[in-house]
């Protein structure tokens, strides 16, 4: 069971090619954004120099999935990233992301035992209002790495005459903690 924490070493040779050192195979990039959706850590490095080249293929995995059309990054998003190279804020962005994406994981992780859960019981009364608040907390959540916020918004856009079922409290919690990061972010940039 230890064997399968540690990372998949995948090494890169001088002529550029991939090899998998688990299978002794060569392997392309979506070969390793297969391994990486699959749950495993990948570690890539080249052979000769024995750096570590994972994070310039990660972005470069990144990179083709966004100019295929499989956009999750925002335009106003990358903007700011590369602004916050730039700035003092770039210090505060790793954490806040790494953040963000923990706390997106944890809800996906928290809903799907939840289902789990319910999931023999499936036909009793609520169960369907149940499904679609969960539906709509995960639309919320990831609502601006899909479709991206309007210029100028810091986060979704809220129409508030728009009726909130009781249950979405705790939805606007996570979304007003998220709408103080952004804030906290902005003023460090400037």
């Amino acid at each position: 069971m230890a064997e399968t924490k540690k990372p998949l070493l995948i090494k890169r040779y001088a002529s550029r090619r991939l090899y998998n050192t688990e299978t002794s195979d060569y392997v392309t990039l979506e070969d390793i954004a297969g391994f990486i959706r699959e749950g495993r850590e990948v570690q890539i490095v080249d052979l000769k120099s024995g750096d570590d080249l994972t994070r310039q293929y990660l972005l470069q995995i990144i990179a083709e999935h966004e100019s295929r059309g499989e956009t999750m990054l925002p335009v106003n998003v990358l903007t700011d990233l590369v602004r916050s190279y730039t700035t003092q804020a770039g210090s505060v962005v790793p954490q806040f992301l790494a953040m963000s994406f923990d706390m997106l994981r944890d809800g996906q992780s928290k809903m799907m035992e939840n289902m789990a859960k319910v999931s023999p019981i499936a036909k009793m009364p609520g169960f369907e209002a149940m499904q679609a608040q969960q539906e709509a907390f995960m639309k919320a959540m990831t609502s601006g790495l899909k479709g991206g916020w309007p210029a100028g918004a810091s986060g979704p856009a809220r129409d508030e005459n728009e009726a909130k079922p009781a249950s979405d409290e705790g939805l606007d919690e996570i979304k007003r903690q998220l709408h103080e990061l952004q804030t906290k972010l902005s003023k460090m940039g400037k």
